[in-house]
């Protein structure tokens, strides 16, 4: 919350004033705190039902929440209870404390409005699918709507697959798509296999519980993940600053886990002539290249477009290893052919559509909705036969639906 607000400083009030910029990233929610008052390594010092009073108080929060709820974004607490000690779930022999903890705090949180929970480090906690498993139960009691999220640093599938267990609707965050090398055919393994494994479980993509994409994706490939976490089956989620490609310590004096959020040539007390500011909120704002521009887009796209927020997907084939290709489609709603080029030479796309349904299969030429190359002509029809990828290249197309 502190680092959200920049060098100097933020709390709950703050917050508040920032909706307006969450809200032109067309997000649906986000993940606050923890803000409880939390004495490191001490379970008797820990409340998770105050507000600890460097954040702002519980007046400043229900204000956040209604303001928050004007706008339409969903607010998910996270209630990690240690989270400024050394294992943020205390002691094993302290869990039947802390689970009862956590009890009185999903219900106390839930009756003051907010949307859900987030919980970190869940390999940390013992028992965790069965816990996982009652705090779901909880939230989803209270009201259908309301979420549960719970972080795991492992990138190991069947420990994901063992803590989402019974629980349909809990949503993961976890290491898994950052667990190797990025080509496109690993990237389809990886993407298939989790999607295969977890069945009905809507997913969730990110490449890390608390990481930036920045500092888990190299420069030339940040714009590529982007398109793919925008555009696959399920809910993307991202850290603050993702959207600006801000990396943890990237800039002299930030603290190393928690960079400041980079809004305004002020963010920069210590790089002054560094040229660095083209890394702002303000500037990149101003440049319909940057990555913030391409990840307004890919939000509100994927905010109104129901094949990519709904939609089936089907893997395409491809004989290159560095292409990555698939349809999202739902209904009779416009189709969505995603092509994503992990390699650094250019490539001729040679598709192959096996086992897509009839009402999803490819036509002759496709429009191209956008590039993740900045120098490529958009809104123009592409025919398929000749689709050609610069390196790093990803692209967004469209087609009809065709009874």
């Amino acid at each position: 919350l502190q680092a959200f607000q920049g060098p100097e400083g933020g709390d709950l009030a703050g917050l508040k004033e920032r909706l307006d910029y969450l809200s032109s990233l067309k997000v649906k929610g986000f993940v606050l705190g923890p803000i409880h008052k939390n004495q490191k390594d001490d379970l008797a010092g820990t409340n998770l039902e105050q507000i600890d009073p460097t954040f702002g108080s519980k007046e400043d929060f229900d204000s956040l929440l209604q303001s928050a709820k004007k706008k339409s974004i969903r607010v998910i607490l996270d209630l990690t209870p240690n989270y400024r000690g050394q294992n943020p779930w205390f002691l094993p022999t302290e869990i039947n404390s802390v689970a009862a903890k956590m009890k009185d705090a999903l219900s106390f949180w839930l009756q003051a409005g907010v949307d859900g929970f987030q919980v970190r480090n869940v390999e940390s906690l013992e028992d965790a699918p069965l816990f996982l498993a009652e705090w779901q139960n909880m939230t989803k009691s209270f009201s259908e709507d309301r979420l549960l999220i719970a972080g795991t640093e492992s990138s190991d599938l069947r420990q994901i697959l063992s803590l989402l267990g019974s629980t349909k609707d809990l949503l993961l965050t976890s290491s898994y798509l950052s667990s190797s090398g990025s080509t496109g055919e690993r990237m389809e393994f990886l993407v298939t296999q989790y999607l295969n494994a977890t069945e009905d479980h809507w997913c969730s993509w990110s490449l890390s519980q608390t990481g930036f994409l920045a500092s888990l994706v190299p420069a030339h490939l940040r714009r590529l993940y982007q398109l793919l976490l925008f555009t696959l089956p399920g809910t993307p989620v991202f850290n603050y600053g993702d959207e600006i490609g801000l990396e943890a310590a990237a800039l002299p004096g930030q603290p190393a886990k928690a960079p400041f959020m980079l809004w305004d040539e002020s963010s920069f007390p210590n790089t002054s002539g560094s040229g660095s500011t083209n890394m702002s909120v303000q500037s990149q704002s101003e440049d319909h290249g940057s990555l913030l521009s391409l990840f307004r887009r890919l939000s509100d796209q994927r905010g109104k477009e129901r094949s990519l927020l709904h939609g089936d997907f089907h893997v395409l084939s491809s004989p290159e290893p560095d292409l990555f290709a698939y349809i999202r489609h739902w209904d009779q709603n416009e189709r969505f052919l995603v092509v994503l080029n992990f390699g650094g030479v250019g490539h001729t796309a040679v598709l192959g559509a096996s086992g897509v349904p009839a009402s999803a299969s490819l036509p002759a030429s496709v429009d191209l909705l956008l590039s993740t190359d900045v120098g490529r002509e958009e809104g123009v029809s592409l025919e398929l036969e000749h689709l050609n990828l610069k390196p790093y290249e990803g692209l967004l197309l469209r087609f009809p639906y065709v009874a």
